[in-house]
C-alpha cells in the first residue's frame, strides 16, 4: 500500500520544530547586529540623494461625466479548442486518512533532544565568546580615547587600524563558527527527517492508512487517526542517537573528504569523522 504525503512539508516541519533558535541566531550574528564597531570602522553615511524635479504633468482631460467613459471596453477573446471527453479510468482507492504532528514527534524524539543538547551548548558558547570579544573592543576604544591627548595622530591612527583589523577578523571567525553550527544541525536533523519518512510509511501501512495529513491542516479528527505517539515510539526504537560532526570539524570539509557517514559507508567511515560527544537521553530535557 502506497502512503503519500508531502515530503517537502515534512522536512520544513522538522527544521521548524528543532532549529528555529539556530536560524534566528544565524541571522543576528551574520548581520553583525549588536556588535561594537569603532567609529573609524563604521561605514561612511551614504550621500544624500540629489533632488530631482519632476516634469510638470499635462492636465488630465476633463471627464464627460457619463458612464460610457468609465466603462472599460470589452475585448474579443480568441477561440480555444474544446476539451475532448476521456475514457473512463480506474477510480482511486477509498481514502483512509491519518494525521500526524511532526513537531510533536520531534519533541518526543531522543535523537532530536541530543541535537538540541549538543548544538545548543555550542551556540551558547559562541554567544559567550561574542560578548567577551565585544567587551574587549569597548575597553580598547576607551583606552584609546583616554590616551588620545598623549598620543600623536600617527599613533592614534595605528591603534585604530589595529582595532579595526581585530574587529573584522573576530567577526569573520564568529560568522564561520555560526555557519559550522548551522551545517552540523542540517546534517543531524537531516538524518532524523529521512528516518521519520520511513517510520511514517511503516506505521501508516500497518494501520491500513493511505493518506497522512499534518494535523495543523485538519480541523477535526478522532484519536484513532492520530499516529503521532506511535511514530515517535518507533522512531526512538530505531534511532535514539544521530551522528553530529565534532565541534572542531567543518561539515563542508568533512563532506568533501568523502568521510561523512552515509547509509552506504557509515560502518566503515564513521570513526574517521569523529564520534559525537557522549549523550545521555534520560538526562535530556523533555518538552
Amino acid at each position: 500500500m502506497m502512503v503519500y504525503f508531502s515530503r517537502k512539508a515534512l522536512l520544513g516541519a522538522v527544521f521548524l520544530s528543532c532549529s528555529a533558535a539556530f536560524l534566528s541566531d544565524a541571522q543576528a550574528q551574520s548581520s553583525g547586529g549588536g556588535w561594537f564597531v569603532p567609529k573609524s570602522a563604521q561605514p561612511k553615511p551614504a550621500p544624500a540623494p540629489r533632488q530631482v524635479h519632476e516634469a510638470p504633468q499635462p492636465d488630465a482631460p476633463e471627464e464627460s461625466g457619463g458612464e460610457e467613459s468609465q466603462t472599460p471596453p470589452v475585448l474579443p477573446l480568441p477561440t480555444i479548442p474544446n476539451a475532448p471527453d476521456l475514457p473512463k479510468g480506474v477510480a482511486p482507492p477509498q481514502a483512509v486518512i491519518g494525521v500526524i504532528s511532526v513537531p510533536g514527534v520531534m519533541q518526543q524524539s531522543m535523537a532530536a533532544a541530543q541535537v538540541e543538547h549538543i548544538l545548543g551548548a555550542r551556540r551558547d558558547a559562541l554567544a559567550r565568546d561574542v560578548q567577551k570579544e565585544q567587551a574587549g573592543w569597548r575597553d580598547e576604544q576607551q583606552k584609546l580615547q583616554a590616551q588620545a591627548k598623549s598620543l600623536t595622530s600617527d599613533q592614534i591612527q595605528s591603534r585604530e587600524r589595529s582595532l579595526q583589523t581585530r574587529v573584522m577578523k573576530a567577526q569573520q571567525a564568529f560568522r564561520n563558527r555560526n555557519r559550522i553550527i548551522q551545517e552540523a544541525a542540517q546534517v543531524s536533523l537531516g538524518q532524523i527527517e529521512r528516518e521519520l519518512v520511513q517510520v511514517i510509511q511503516k506505521v501508516a501501512t500497518s494501520r491500513g492508512m493511505n493518506l497522512i495529513l499534518h494535523n495543523e491542516q485538519v480541523a477535526l479528527h478522532v484519536d484513532g487517526q492520530d499516529i503521532t505517539n506511535e511514530v515517535a515510539k518507533q522512531l526512538n526504537t530505531i534511532m535514539s542517537t544521530v551522528f553530529i560532526p565534532a565541534a572542531d570539524v567543518d561539515p563542508e570539509v568533512l563532506a568533501k573528504s568523502g568521510k561523512m557517514p552515509t547509509t552506504a559507508n557509515s560502518d566503515a567511515q564513521a570513526p574517521a569523522a569523529g564520534p559525537a560527544p557522549a549523550f545521555n537521553p534520560s538526562a535530556a530535557k523533555t518538552h
